[in-house]
């Protein structure tokens, strides 16, 4: 009966191969379809081929005809293809278990019959009545000109895209021509079998190497995760450090790439994750120091010199109140950004600061070195700068340079130094064509300095000597609001008539506490605050504010030697519709001047620490007529009706009791009145 089967085994072998050499291109196309439908079918096969018994190798055509179980003659074991069993698996390379019928035997296992395993990733074995049966997991076909196979997945996909190089994805392509299955057709004469063997077995070695090489780049890859992970771990420390020492920093910089100088053999860092070059660790701050923002303050922490910084981030540096005598040119490498340096009350000298110090600081906007010891202004300052503080120095000179470049300049401040008239150059001012707001007091000039910028607008020349204002001292300053010439020695008669008469913006000026013995005539006529406390006035002339337009609103006389006869009926003639506050207090004054009722707009009156001994009714509010005859005006004076909020009285000679109850009928509440207390005779 075997005997039989075989012949008929070997009939039909020899019909297929008379068949084979018509049909071998439609063959070879089906085989084609097959590969691609099964994926890694192939690969796992080729494996199992070099594994497998002798007794158990198919030869080369079976791979051409697999529809066609194929008999190894010289052993007489017959193999059985997958297709005729009707389980679509692959050719088994387990040997049946000898003495148990319907076990297997696998890798050194004993499987039973039934029995279901999984030997390799994408392939499933079972133990089919001694026999095992192999199968890969079943993949959809693809319509796609390009299949791949991702790492860790058993299927292809399409891939329009990829690359074969590609260490990761591997193609169907690949897997046909590492798994031995050739694409060109097989002679099936038995001359070609032993080449087709070799050629398998290069094949096979091929595709171990093929799979060294795969494991030696997936290795690769892990060594570069985890060095990018320690790199990670490492930049984070830096940063935390860096924070603990300082905790304003500049944001993010660009990170550089770093390289390997080293020719130990270690590798090189790739330039796809550059780490940046750690922090070059700055000293700490002094004790005395504190941190906020993007600001550094070192107040009264009893430094020598400007602490090294290194914080591109810091735009404010406070030193303020301690011992610094120098500045170096290197002083403000590490921090060329700030905008605000305090460096008051120090003991900076001229000589102490370097040419170049202040030059690389080319956002800085405001500078005071308040207290110190300088003799000049710095040089080269950054022309940036919006505000210069150098009051209490020992400046005592100011060339036609000393304020170059500063074109940006807006408010300078040079109180409390040695400056006069003849160490100020005329053109010291010139290049400051921004300059609004200047401070000169508490110097030696005895004039108005000469050459003000013509953007000046606020003039401060308190303490001084001056005793004269000329005609041409304002002659540029067309837009000069504020002219304050307080504590000095001006007399009326010193200041020219058309010092500032024409001026058009000016609108306060204060006199106080100079050598004035009445008010002055030929004021602006835009003025609207005039302050002459502490002079010795006798007299307000009539119609000295006559010319005023709008007209003056605040007119302080406290301090004076007003007396009633130094006051006319029209000493006040051109402000009655315009005052809103008069203090004459502190004067020698015995009644309520005249005038006072018709200051409609008038709300805070001072006549405290006079000689007054009587407040007549018509004096302060006005008498309404309310007759017939003057009917017509009385609805006009109503709505004329003063708007007197608070009076002082107190210091004085007055008998409340004898105080009539319209004297101050006017104002709105009694509580504005302050009466007591009184002077006793």
């Amino acid at each position: 009966m075997q005997a039989t089967s075989l012949v008929c085994c070997f009939l039909l072998v020899s019909l297929c191969i008379g068949f084979s050499q018509n049909e071998t291109s439609a063959l070879l196309r089906r085989q084609r379809r097959r590969m691609h439908s099964r994926g890694l079918r192939r690969k796992s096969s080729a494996g199992h081929r070099s594994q497998r018994q002798p007794s158990m190798q198919l030869s080369a055509p079976v791979a051409v005809v697999p529809s066609i179980p194929v008999i190894n003659i010289d052993d007489g074991v017959m193999g059985v293809f997958d297709s005729l069993i009707g389980l679509g698996g692959q050719e088994s390379s387990y040997s049946v278990l000898p003495g148990k019928k319907g076990h297997c035997i696998a890798n050194g296992m004993i499987m039973y019959d039934k029995a279901v395993w999984s030997p390799k990733p994408c392939i499933t074995c079972l133990c089919s009545k001694g026999e095992v049966i192999c199968d890969t997991t079943m993949c959809h076909p693809l319509k796609c000109p390009k299949t791949i196979i991702p790492a860790g997945e058993c299927c292809p996909v399409c891939s329009d895209t990829a690359s074969s190089s590609d260490s990761s994805i591997i193609s169907l392509d690949d897997i046909s021509e590492l798994s031995g299955d050739s694409p060109e057709p097989i002679d099936l004469d038995n001359a070609k079998v032993l080449s087709s063997a070799r050629t398998h077995t290069e094949k096979d070695e091929l595709l171990r190497r093929e799979v060294v090489e795969f494991k030696e780049k997936e290795g690769h890859k892990k060594h570069e995760k985890k060095r990018k992970r320690k790199a990670k771990k490492t930049r984070q420390k830096h940063k935390a450090q860096h924070k603990e020492r300082k905790t304003i920093r500049r944001k993010e910089a660009a990170e550089e790439e770093y390289e390997s100088d080293e020719d130990d053999g270690t590798f090189r860092t790739p330039s796809q994750f550059p780490i940046p070059v750690p922090p070059i660790e700055a000293p700490p701050l002094p004790s005395g120091c504190s941190t906020s923002d993007t600001t550094v303050s070192c107040i009264n922490a009893k430094l020598t010199q400007i602490p090294p910084i290194s914080d591109p981030d810091l735009t404010s540096l406070d030193l303020t109140g301690n011992s610094i005598t120098t500045i170096s040119d290197e002083a403000f490498n590490g921090i060329p950004n700030l905008e605000w340096i305090d460096l008051s009350k120090n003991n900076i000298t001229s000589p102490g600061i370097g040419p170049q110090a202040f030059k690389i600081l080319k956002k800085l906007k405001r500078l005071y070195l308040d207290g110190n010891m300088l003799v000049h202004i710095p040089s080269e300052l950054p022309s940036t700068l919006e505000e210069i503080k150098i009051n209490d120095n020992q400046l005592h000179a100011i060339d036609e340079d000393g304020l170059q470049d500063l074109k940006n300049l807006v408010t300078l401040e040079l109180e409390g130094n040695k400056l006069s008239e003849a160490n100020v150059s005329p053109l010291a001012f010139y290049p400051l064509k921004s300059l609004t707001y200047l401070r000169l007091g508490r110097n030696k000039f005895r004039i108005i300095p000469q050459g003000l910028p013509t953007t000046l607008e606020e003039l401060y020349l308190e303490n001084n000597q001056i005793e004269e204002v000329s005609e041409i001292c304002f002659n540029h300053t067309r837009n000069i609001n504020v002219i304050v010439l307080k504590h000095n020695k001006l007399e009326e008669h010193r200041i020219a008539p058309l010092a500032w008469i024409n001026q058009e913006n000016l609108e306060s000026i204060d006199l106080s506490y100079n050598k004035l013995y009445h008010v002055p005539s030929y004021l602006p006529k835009s003025l609207l605050h005039l302050i002459l406390i502490g002079n010795q006035i006798e007299r307000i002339p009539g119609y000295v504010f006559a010319h005023m337009k709008p007209g003056l609103e605040y007119l302080y006389l406290s301090f004076n030697k007003l007396t009633d006869d130094g006051i006319d009926s029209v000493s006040f003639f051109g402000a009655y519709h315009s005052l809103r506050e008069l203090f004459l207090d502190h004067n020698e004054l015995k009644s309520v001047p005249y005038g006072i009722d018709e200051m409609r707009k008038l709300r805070f009156l001072r006549l405290n620490n006079n000689k007054i001994r009587a407040v007549p009714p018509e004096r302060i509010c006005k008498t309404h007529i309310h007759d017939d005859d003057a009917h017509e005006n009385s609805e006009e004076e109503e709505n004329e009706e003063s708007r007197l909020e608070h009076i002082h009285l107190e210091n004085n000679y007055i008998n409340t009791r004898q105080l009539s109850p319209h004297a101050f009928s006017c104002i709105r509440s009694y509580c504005s009145v302050v009466l007591k207390p009184q002077k006793i005779k």
